[in-house]
Order: structure tokens, then C-alpha cells, then sequence
């Protein structure tokens, strides 16, 4: 048996979870999870905007280590897109922006401008999102930190190179910038060039499996770990770990979707798909581990809800799912891709507003609002499902519903109605779980991606769900959206 330290960063709070792995003489193997250590993610609005707090961040990673005790490896994963500028002495420069920060407003159109949006999608399979990381750096241009910089970090490189001193962008994270050509696995320099983005900013890139360095002496010292502990390259971004989790079947059809903040809703595919269909779909095509891509639409996801919650004064989520499972189904409901929903604040007025706006009933309850909320991400789950294989003729069995909402009986019920195939449920804590299989894969315990699914699926709770409900309802429902 061997443990390895999986520390999983959310867009609200932390994990450091260790993971352990046996391997028998008979083929037979164990998986398991335990939580060391939560800490939360707060972002901080000064003046100058949203901002995280990094070194609170980091000093939550550390108090996690510290609390997992003895490990084999460790990896890190995080949400994707933010970063950290170094100056030429590897100082942090200031606290790096949030992706809800407003500065991004109307930088599109002025990339645009100098390479066209479906060119820039042709190059890169990037969906459009304001806060994707090259909008994020033409945003930057000519600001005191930016002009300093010598160097960029993602987020889950910035940490690994707190606790290695050696620095690197891995890859699936790097897919995630709109600076990856999704063939090549490589730069689009061509990108770079034309927008004027210096790539030399950003450190080798290194690919899921990668050795990324061992702690340094005093880290191991605040932790407590004898050394060398190994800090070993996993798909950083939490995305392209829990996708590796999904514990599909060898030669399954399968679409995923992982929800938590966001759902990101899509297939596993061999190469991307760059078509201009697919960039007006908004579609986008990011790298996963071997080679793979991750073909998938991002929803605004459980955010609608814990912003609700946040609002009500943190109620408990159970009995409020109860009430709302009682609610009258697809009475309302909202786009729940809708960039409205999209910055912190205010949001049982604002997803009342919406449905005024329609003509539809208003929710006044925390109930009725959490059933139009669900009722909207199965919908949108439904429509992302159906885009995927269409635009990538890749039909699909079963849908694999993964990360926090997996807890969700309602939300996972409603989606397999909504998209009429079967949901399985599990595991929510996939992120971690993929963290780790990388990890346990890079020490020789698991062997290839089919084989980590096979080790999930055999080892980790799940729930399947049929689909069931009047689907004339449901096409009605996707008819109002579609029509707004």
C-alpha cells in the first residue's frame, strides 16, 4: 500500500486528501480516500478588484501536508485560468486576480480585432468565456505587476513551485489559457504572436505523470515529512482529473458532466473538433490525460444555488432538496448559462428577475427558487449533451454525473429525465481520486487510464439513476429557453 497527498483546490474552499492505493499478487486492489485537511477559499474585493488570497491559500496546503502525515507523492490540482506573476526573483507580485474580477469587460472585441474570433477558435478550440487567460493578459498589458513580471504561474504550478522551488505549466491547465494548439499539445505561437503575448512568460510545459520537483528543506520542516518527498505533475486542472475518475466502462459510450461551482458537460474524444458549428455551439476542447480531449460546455452550474444559499444565510442543504422535490416540476425556469448569473451577489432576486422578465411564475420560496435552479442545470445538462454528440457525431449510452452534485439525488434524477438516458452518480469526489490515480500510475501501482476507471468503478459508491417523467414536458420546457 502506498499513500499519496492529493491537494484538490476549489473556487471556495481546499482539500488536502490522502489517498491510498494497495495492490494484491491476484490483480486485485484497493482504493481509498480520507480528508486530512479543509480550509477555506475566500476571495478578497479590495479597491483594485476581486483578488485571491494565495498565501492564505498556501498556507492551507501546508497545514494539510502537515495533518496527512507520511506520503509517497504528492499532487495538485486546481480551477483553471487565474494565475500568479513572478518578478525576476520568483516573488509573488501582488495577489493574483479572481476570474469574476470585472476587468475583462469588453477586452474581447478588441482581440477580435486583430484575430478574428473563428480564427482565434480554428487555432485553439477554445470556447469563449471573458475570463479566459489570454483576455486576462491583454487586460493586464501595460499594469505595474505585468510590466515586472518575468514570469507567469498557473495557479496549481504557482503552489508546486512553493513547495519545490522548480517551476512548470502543466499541460491540461495550459489548454485552458486559449494559448494551446489542442492538436499539437504545443504553444499556438502563431496566437501568441499575433496578440502580441509573450510566451517566454510562462515556464516548460510538463504533462500529467511529470516529476515536478521534491519539497524543499524547510517545507519539509513545517510539515513534518521526511524527505525527499516527491511532488509529482497530475492533470492540474481539476477538471482534467476528475474526467480521468469517471469510472466508465472499457469501450463505454459515455458522456460526463462534472459538477460542483460549474458543471462542465461534454465527452472524451481521440482528437478536438474545430469546426465553425462547434465554436457557435460554444463549445470548447481542452487536453485530458493521454491524449485525449475533453470536448465540453461550461454551465454556470451549482453556483446558482450556493450563491442562493450564501443569500438565505446558509440553510441545510437536505431539507431544502426535500421541499423542493415537492415543488411542481418545470413550473420555471432560467438560462443557466446566462452571463447575468455570473458575478457574486444577489441571486434569488436575480434569478426571480429572470423569470419575471419571461412571464413565467415567479419562485418566491427557497424552495421554488432551488427547483427552478435544478430544473435549469438539467436542462442545460440536457442541451450540452445533445450538442456534444451532434457536433461530434459520438452518440453516447449513459451519462456520468461526477464531483459534489453526485450527491445530489434530485439534480442527478432531474438530469437523467431531462436527457433521457441513464445518469450514473459518482464518485464526488473524482478530482481527488483522478489526483491520485495519476500519482499512483507515475509510481508503477495502476497502469493505463481504462485500467484507473476499472479500479474506480470497483471501489468507489454509485448511484444509477433511469430516466423516467414525461419528456414531452421536458421538450416543451428547452423550447422557452430556446426561444429566450
Amino acid at each position: 500500500m502506498r499513500s499519496y497527498a492529493a491537494v484538490d483546490l476549489g473556487a471556495s474552499s481546499g482539500r488536502v486528501i490522502v489517498g491510498r492505493v494497495a495492490t494484491g499478487r491476484a490483480g486485485d486492489a484497493s482504493l481509498d480516500l480520507t480528508e486530512a485537511h479543509r480550509f477555506p477559499n475566500r476571495p478578497v474585493r479590495l479597491a483594485e478588484g476581486l483578488r485571491w488570497d494565495a498565501l492564505g491559500l498556501y498556507a492551507g496546503v501546508v497545514a494539510g501536508l502537515r495533518a496527512a502525515g507520511p506520503v509517497d507523492s504528492i499532487g495538485i490540482d486546481s480551477w483553471a485560468v487565474d494565475y500568479g506573476l513572478l518578478d525576476a526573483d520568483g516573488a509573488l507580485l501582488g495577489n493574483p486576480v479572481h476570474y469574476r474580477d470585472g476587468r475583462t469587460e469588453g477586452v474581447a472585441a478588441r482581440v477580435w480585432e486583430r484575430m478574428p474570433a473563428a480564427e482565434l477558435y480554428a487555432a485553439t478550440g477554445l470556447q469563449y468565456a471573458p475570463f479566459n487567460t489570454l483576455y486576462q493578459l491583454v487586460a493586464a498589458r501595460g499594469t505595474v505587476p505585468f510590466t515586472a513580471a518575468r514570469r507567469l504561474l498557473l495557479i496549481p504550478d504557482l503552489i508546486a513551485y512553493w513547495l519545490t522551488g522548480r517551476q512548470g505549466t502543466e499541460l491540461t491547465n495550459a489548454s485552458t489559457t486559449q494559448l494551446i494548439d489542442p492538436r499539437t499539445g504545443d504553444w499556438a505561437r502563431d496566437v501568441a504572436g499575433r496578440l502580441g503575448i509573450d510566451l517566454s512568460l510562462f515556464a516548460p510545459l510538463r504533462r500529467p505523470g511529470d516529476p515536478a520537483g521534491t519539497l524543499l528543506p524547510h517545507v519539509r520542516e513545517e510539515t513534518g515529512l521526511a524527505g525527499p518527498v516527491p511532488v509529482t505533475t497530475v492533470g492540474s486542472h481539476d477538471t482534467a482529473s476528475a474526467v480521468a475518475a469517471v469510472p466508465a466502462a472499457d469501450g463505454e459510450r459515455f458522456a460526463y458532466i462534472c459538477t460542483g461551482t460549474w458543471s462542465l458537460a461534454g465527452l472524451e474524444l481521440d482528437a478536438p473538433v474545430l469546426t465553425e458549428a462547434s465554436r457557435a455551439a460554444n463549445f470548447t476542447n481542452e487536453l485530458g490525460l493521454d491524449g485525449t480531449v475533453r470536448y465540453l460546455r461550461n454551465i454556470m452550474g451549482l453556483w446558482l444555488l450556493q450563491e442562493c444559499l450564501r443569500d438565505w444565510g446558509s440553510p441545510d442543504l437536505a431539507p431544502l432538496l426535500r421541499e423542493a422535490a415537492g415543488v411542481p416540476p418545470l413550473r420555471s425556469v432560467v438560462d443557466a448559462g446566462d452571463p447575468g448569473f455570473l458575478a457574486p451577489g444577489r441571486m434569488p432576486r436575480r434569478v426571480a428577475d429572470a423569470c419575471r422578465a419571461t412571464g413565467q411564475p415567479v419562485p418566491s420560496t427557497p424552495a421554488e427558487v432551488t427547483r427552478c435552479i435544478l430544473d435549469s442545470l438539467a436542462l442545460a445538462h440536457r442541451r450540452a449533451v445533445e450538442d456534444a454528440q451532434r457536433l461530434a457525431d459520438h452518440p453516447v449510452d449513459a451519462v456520468h454525473v461526477v464531483g459534489g452534485g453526485a450527491r445530489n439525488a434530485l439534480l442527478c434524477r432531474l438530469t437523467a429525465d431531462a436527457c433521457g438516458l441513464p445518469v450514473v452518480a459518482g464518485p464526488a469526489e473524482a478530482a481527488a481520486l483522478g489526483n491520485v490515480l495519476v500519482q499512483a500510475r507515475a509510481g508503477g501501482l495502476v497502469g493505463d487510464l481504462a485500467s484507473m476507471r476499472r479500479l474506480v468503478a470497483g471501489t468507489q459508491p454509485l448511484k444509477r439513476y433511469e430516466p423516467t417523467g414525461d419528456r414531452a414536458a421536458w421538450d416543451a420546457a428547452a423550447c422557452r429557453i430556446t426561444r429566450r
